[in-house]
């Protein structure tokens, strides 16, 4: 019997579930605590704020969530859903359902945003939640297996369960089609991810399943074709808000930075709340030099921001260099100053990032001796640690260290960056024009290959020693690779696959198989959606010794 038919057959036990209600006013506590203790509840938690409800939900595993959306000062019921999602705080079987008397398109967009299972106007009616919780909780019956296989990154597993329930039962099989869309995107194959919104077309004209045919198209260069469909998708519903944010990205692959501007600025009126809309929008404002409406943005960001998971120190960073565009260098250091303080713990990288924009604002307004005090401080900075940060940051320092006189730290950071991106061939004409510009051409052009090729050399001596059978050597020498070149994909993806080809030939050993994960891990942060990625996970699956997991044990997906 599927899940869905035996989830209908069998009556929910909600006595035996655990509950979280958060509203900042207890006398709507008290009615939604009593509402769901007529139904049967016991184990019933209360929060009143966000704050309180984060610190619940990441000690307990709760199966339903009531949660207000206005909760006062601090975290929205917005902004908990939000982090709740980031910091796997759900099981893949609970149930959010979003409570509010707000009717307004801003609170309601924002909501539909970070996807609760249901969107409640108060007042509610014993019938009306009992109905809405059974109707979200049978459903979540039928993806908990899916859910599962997605939260431990098997996504290859996950697709063929989508199948199979769709074989089984056709009644959730466009719900279905769609998370296995989802699926074959994040497994790198866009074909079997359009086949599946075909297939979902072809049955019902959902502007979901169209956009997801848009994206497959942007993620393949096909911006026209894309910018067609996104149209379309808003042309039919204004308020399909993630449109807009691709549609913005369109253009930006386009060059065309204004189109890219004006979309983001409508999709902002529309849901103002977004941390990431309003921080895409300020950083678009910069480049085309529209300081106004970068400022604005960045301050909105700011504020909406506060109590969001995913603030960053971006709109921070963008912020002070309006200010010092703006001819205002103290409030930049305020700004870079808060962006140190805020941020340290998360972003290991933040001094390096405000230095660098320390010294774009100096030289930005032509006061170039600081410009060059800020280069001296951020080249012994660098000295001082051997972990590099991410590439565009690097990018970044190494553009700000040449125009300040620095020659010799931007070209080992460039180098660098050549080393872990060697196979990157758009990466390396956005490095060669860092050294056109700083007058080096013919000297970076040497730098790049010669970068090039050690990258190169210590990928192959691993691959060969694996493929003439040497396993342990191989692993030994792919660990040394990893530590030289920690953020090089293909020696990352080759690392993994060599400690799979090890535990084939000498058996599961749970130590290199925790290694496996972790460098697949952090491969899939540094690019999603790969196809080597979901193949080399489900090859990892398969090699585990079958055991019986607990799902609370998971992360959420």
């Amino acid at each position: 019997m599927n899940g869905l038919n035996q989830s209908k057959a069998e009556p929910i036990d909600w006595a035996a579930k655990n509950y979280l209600v958060v509203d900042d006013f207890i006398g709507v506590r008290q009615l939604l605590r009593e509402s769901l203790r007529s139904l049967g509840a016991r184990n019933i938690d209360q929060a009143a704020s966000g704050g309180e409800a984060i610190g619940l939900l990441a000690k307990t595993r709760y199966d339903v969530v009531l949660c207000d959306f206005n909760l006062g000062d601090g975290k929205n019921g917005q902004q908990v859903l939000e982090e709740a999602r980031v910091r796997n705080l759900l099981l893949p079987s609970s149930v959010w359902m979003m409570v509010s008397a707000e009717k307004s398109v801003e609170s309601v967009m924002g909501a539909a945003e970070h996807q609760p299972d249901a969107y409640l106007v108060k007042p509610i009616t014993e019938g009306v939640l009992l109905t809405r919780l059974n109707r979200a909780w049978h459903r979540k019956q039928v993806f908990r297996p899916i859910d599962l296989a997605y939260a431990e990154k098997d996504y290859l597993r996950a697709a063929r369960l989508c199948d199979e329930q769709i074989a089984a039962s056709r009644v959730h099989e466009v719900e279905l089609l769609r998370m296995k869309a989802r699926l074959m995107e994040k497994s790198g194959e866009p074909e079997k991810a359009r086949e599946a919104y075909e297939r979902v077309l072809a049955q019902r004209e959902y502007q979901w399943a169209r956009a997801g045919l848009a994206k497959i198209r942007l993620a393949n260069g096909e911006f026209e074709a894309a910018r067609q469909m996104f149209q379309g998708v808003i042309a039919e519903n204004r308020y399909y808000i993630d449109a807009y944010d691709q549609l913005a990205l369109v253009y930006q692959g386009m060059g065309k930075l204004e189109e890219a501007c004006s979309i983001l600025e409508r999709a902002a009126k529309l849901s103002p709340n977004s941390v990431p809309r309003q921080r895409n929008l300020g950083q678009v404002c910069l480049k085309l030099g529209n300081i106004g409406m970068a400022e604005k943005a960045f301050r909105k960001c700011i504020a909406v921001g506060e109590f969001s998971v995913r603030r960053t120190p971006d709109a921070y960073l963008g912020l002070a260099r309006v200010c010092g565009l703006k001819n205002d260098p103290k409030e930049a250091q305020a700004l870079l100053q808060a962006a140190q303080r805020d941020f340290g713990e998360a972003h290991p990288d933040i001094d390096l990032r405000a230095k660098i924009t320390e010294g774009l604002v100096y030289h930005e307004s032509g006061d170039y001796r600081r410009a060059r005090k800020a280069g001296d401080e951020l080249e012994a900075l660098l000295g001082e640690r051997e972990e590099r940060p991410d590439t565009p940051t690097c990018l970044e320092m190494a553009t700000l260290l040449f125009a300040v006189g620095v020659k010799e730290a931007p070209s080992e950071l460039l180098c660098y960056v050549i080393r872990n991106n060697h196979d990157n061939t758009l990466l390396q004409g956005e490095v060669q024009a860092i050294f056109d510009k700083a007058r080096l051409a013919d000297e970076g052009g040497d730098l790049i290959r010669t970068a090039k090729k050690e990258a190169a050399d210590l990928m192959n001596g691993g691959v060969l020693l694996w493929k003439t059978g040497k396993l342990t050597q191989a692993v030994d020498w792919m660990r040394e690779a990893r530590a030289k070149l920690p953020n090089n994909q293909r020696i990352l993806f080759n690392a993994a696959q060599v400690l799979v080809s090890h535990m084939r030939e000498q058996g599961y050993d749970e130590a290199l198989a925790l290694e496996a994960h972790a460098v697949l891990s952090h491969v899939d942060r540094l690019q999603p959606g790969q196809q080597r990625f979901a193949q080399l996970m489900e090859q990892l699956a398969a090699l585990a010794p079958k055991a019986q997991v607990s799902e609370a044990a998971l992360p959420a997906a």
